[in-house]
């Protein structure tokens, strides 16, 4: 197959996985925000669309790890070919589709560095690929991150809890404690956390197309993303985000835990902190697990809240999954692609089939900026519900006593 359009191909398939990427981790800046009623849905993933635009252009430190750090390539290592790249972004692409359509919030960065390893293992060998950076800065910030991110949420959420309480002075009761400043905190700590998606998320993408410019011989190896290539991965995850991901919204938003505001804020800053200190590292962070992690960190950090484990258990049961399984399709479709043009034919439409046929599913049960929320919805019926009752009680008490002996007839 000619070079050029085998070039074409695949950058075409990395911007696609890259609009994956935008609506599968959506959820990881706006679901609190959303569950929590700091931000309505449609403005919520309009605001992250266009904070992840401009994080996009603010880092190619990620970038660089992708494209010329996880997989060996140029002057004294081993060419990868676009074929090879191919094969690893449909093992990606078809994972991020699978867990988006069980509303599961995976790590499309794991999705996408494991397609390559099982392409990469059964297109060249065990020694593409490069071990050490794999565990430095893909497999350690994956054990670590949610982990840490995790007890941050947490101390900043009883922290937050432990500075707002209030207490009668004459009985030490407690009163009704007012938090409503958090929930529009929220509104700045999710926007940071978009504007840090940005700046990790859209960087693999660039690698990947980098990676293969450069195994084209269009580009020197050891160089960073060029500007059209910067640009185009920026409107793709934009465009993504803005199209929602509300399956796994829901799942984020209420299937973890129960969201109020403080707790909303306390694990935005956690998730935007350790996004923004792996960017700066260079660290092909899972924004998804940190974000998880936050989110669980601050359901154990509020007193009587539950924390759904099986959920939990769900989730890290796809974390885990996630690396071998987008291997196991890359290696297949590499497979397939070494016999030839037919080879690419075939795994082309049987990507397409599949995505196609994974939408057409989701068709059947929509999840939509109508009903990704509606447990909170209901929350906030609830609340505003039991204002009016209370108010209503209380001017029914100010009518009795006025007025002791009753109606008149």
């Amino acid at each position: 197959m000619d070079i050029t359009f085998m070039v074409a191909l695949v950058i075409a398939l990395a911007l696609f996985f890259d609009f994956t990427n935008g609506f599968h981790d959506t959820a990881n800046a706006m679901a609190t925000p959303i569950a929590t009623g700091a931000i309505k849905p449609k403005t919520a993933v309009a605001l992250a669309a266009a904070l992840n635009l401009v994080g996009a252009f603010l880092s190619t430190e990620v970038a660089k790890t992708v494209s010329g750090g996880i997989i060996r390539e140029g002057s004294g290592g081993v060419q990868i070919t676009p074929d090879i790249i191919f094969a690893g972004l449909m093992g990606a692409i078809l994972w991020n589709m699978i867990t988006w359509l069980k509303g599961l919030p995976s790590s499309s960065s794991h999705a996408l560095f494991g397609g390559l390893i099982g392409a990469a293992i059964v297109g060249i060998g065990f020694h593409s690929v490069n071990l050490e950076t794999l565990l430095q800065k893909v497999i350690l910030p994956a054990v670590f991150a949610p982990v840490i991110a995790g007890l941050v949420a947490y101390v900043c959420t009883r922290i937050a809890y432990a500075l707002t309480s209030r207490h009668d002075p004459e009985t030490g009761s407690k009163l009704t404690q007012k938090r409503g400043g958090f929930r529009t905190g929220q509104i700045f700590t999710s926007s940071l956390v978009a504007l840090a998606h940005g700046t990790n998320d859209a960087q693999k993408t660039m690698g990947i197309i980098t990676l293969v410019l450069i195994s084209a011989g269009t580009q020197q190896p050891g160089s960073g993303p060029q500007l059209w290539v910067i640009t185009a991965c920026a409107l793709a995850i934009a465009v993504g985000t803005y199209a929602g991901g509300w399956r796994i919204i829901r799942t984020m938003g209420a299937g973890l835990t129960e969201v109020k505001p403080a707790q909303g804020f306390a694990a935005e800053s956690s998730t935007a902190s350790a996004i923004l200190a792996s960017s700066h590292l260079g660290f092909a962070l899972s924004t998804t697990q940190v974000a998880s992690g936050s989110v669980i960190g601050s359901g154990m950090g509020r007193r009587g809240t539950t924390v759904r484990w099986g959920m939990v258990g769900r989730i890290a049961l796809g974390w885990l999954l996630t690396l071998p399984a987008a291997g196991i399709v890359g290696a297949l479709t590499a497979l397939l692609v070494k016999t030839g043009v037919v080879g690419v034919v075939i795994a082309a439409v049987a990507g397409i089939g599949t995505v196609m046929y994974m939408f057409l599913v989701s068709r059947k049960s929509q999840v939509g900026h109508h009903n990704a929320v509606e447990v909170e919805e209901a929350g906030q019926a609830v609340r505003f519900a039991k204002k009016k009752a209370l108010a209503r009680a209380r001017a029914a008490e100010r009518a009795k006593n006025n007025n002791p002996k009753g109606p008149q007839r």
